[in-house]
C-alpha cells in the first residue's frame, strides 16, 4: 500500500487543511479590517476581477443559510456544534467503510473533514465563518459565487474526488463490486 493511502499521511492531510485554513483567515482579517477591527471594504484583484481577495463574515450555514430558520429552538453555535458532531461520526464512518485501496475516495473524505474542522473552529470561536476568496462567473451562471475560504476549498476537492473516484478507478471499483457480490454469494450458499 502506497504511503498516500495510509492513516499517518491522512493526519497530516487533516492537520495541513485546518493550519493552511486558518492561517489564510487569520491573514485576510489582518489584511482588510483596520486597528479597531473595521471593515477597510478593500477588494485584491488576484487575476483580474476573476478572482479577487475581499473579507466577508459569514455568520449562517453552507451559502449563508441561517440555522434559526431551520431548528429556531437552538442556539446556532449549538445548532453548529451538534451538526459537526454529526457530520464528523459520519465522515469517519464512512472513510472506514470505503475499501482501503480506494485512496482517491478515502483522500477525498478525509479532506472534507480537514475543511469541515476548519470552518468548525471559525464557529466556535467568532460565531462566524471567515470567508475571503470571491470569483465571478459569466453572467449567464450567476453575478458572483459566493466568497468562500480554504477550508471550503477541501470540502470541495475533497466531494470531487469522492465522486470521480468511481470513473478514474474504474477497474478497481469494478473488481471491488465483483469481491463483494462474490463474498455475498458465497455467505448466501454458506447459510442455505
Amino acid at each position: 500500500m502506497k504511503f498516500y493511502n495510509k492513516w499517518p499521511f491522512h493526519v497530516v492531510v487533516i492537520i495541513f487543511s485546518i493550519v493552511a485554513d486558518q492561517l489564510t483567515k487569520l491573514w485576510a482579517v489582518a489584511r482588510f479590517t483596520d486597528e479597531a477591527g473595521n471593515f477597510t471594504y478593500e477588494k485584491i484583484p488576484v487575476i483580474g476581477e476573476l478572482v479577487r481577495f475581499q473579507l466577508v463574515y459569514n455568520k449562517g450555514a453552507a451559502f449563508s443559510s441561517r440555522p434559526q430558520d431551520l431548528m429556531p429552538f437552538l442556539p446556532p453555535w449549538l445548532f453548529f456544534l451538534l451538526i459537526s458532531i454529526v457530520a464528523a461520526v459520519a465522515l469517519v464512518w464512512f472513510y472506514k467503510s470505503i475499501d482501503k485501496r480506494d485512496y482517491l475516495s478515502r483522500l477525498g473524505v478525509i479532506m472534507i473533514l480537514g475543511g469541515a474542522v476548519g470552518n468548525f473552529i471559525d464557529r466556535m470561536r467568532m460565531q462566524m465563518v471567515v470567508d475571503f476568496i470571491d470569483c465571478d462567473f459569466p453572467d449567464f451562471i450567476m453575478t458572483r459565487f459566493p466568497t468562500f475560504n480554504v477550508a471550503d476549498s477541501f470540502v470541495t476537492v475533497g466531494v470531487a474526488l469522492v465522486i470521480l473516484s468511481p470513473v478514474i478507478l474504474k477497474k478497481l471499483h469494478k473488481q471491488i463490486k465483483e469481491e463483494k457480490e462474490a463474498e455475498k454469494n458465497a455467505k448466501e450458499n454458506r447459510e442455505s
